[in-house]
């Protein structure tokens, strides 16, 4: 856990031939609630068949399902397979961490996605967003000005992260999101 602190992109190095952990889930855990970029590094892919490859997948899929970002890297320490990757990899989800998107890019991308999904209505009242602007990197944090933040559903919140991840890709690394009313500082 102190390497994690200490990191910007974490590797989390699974062994292809055997299922993931509990210890797995719970290190990835802890990595996503520190907002660190994350790689998934399968090893013994040598081992792996095309049959084996779908199941190893569908585990990742499984048991990772609460880091949709994650890249996933198959490699093989015996043969070498793959290794020249894992550092590249790295300096690319850093530089997804460090990516700034314009305010006038960032509104522009959210009211074509507001046309395409209109956003939720909780007793009558209809979630407006009057404007985004981006206020940090490392991880990627936007906050959003509604008329009232009690109004945003967790769904609708997956929405525009998965909007923002098709149009600009943040791979690898988690994003924050943070709704704000009216007059709030």
């Amino acid at each position: 856990f102190d390497a994690i602190d200490r990191a910007d992109v974490v590797l989390l190095v699974v062994d292809a031939s055997e299922p993931a952990t509990a210890q797995d889930t719970h290190i990835v855990g802890y990595a996503r609630d520190q907002c660190r970029g994350l790689i998934m590094v399968i090893n013994k892919s040598d081992l792996l068949e095309d049959v084996d490859m779908t199941k190893i997948n569908r585990n990742m899929a499984s048991r990772f399902k609460f880091v949709p970002y994650a890249r996933h890297l198959y490699v093989s320490a015996l043969t070498g397979d793959g290794l020249d990757s894992i550092i590249p990899a790295a300096f690319e989800v850093q530089a997804e961490r460090s990516r700034r998107i314009p305010t006038p890019e960032l509104n522009s991308l959210l009211r074509h996605a507001l046309a395409r999904h209109t956003p939720p209505s909780v007793a009558g009242r209809t979630l407006k967003i009057l404007y985004a602007t981006q206020v940090g990197i490392c991880p990627p944090e936007i906050v959003f000005f509604v008329n009232d933040p009690a109004l945003v559903h967790f769904s609708f919140k997956r929405f525009l992260e998965n909007r923002l991840r098709e149009v600009y890709g943040f791979a690898g690394t988690p994003l924050k999101f943070t709704f704000k009313g009216r007059g709030e500082k």
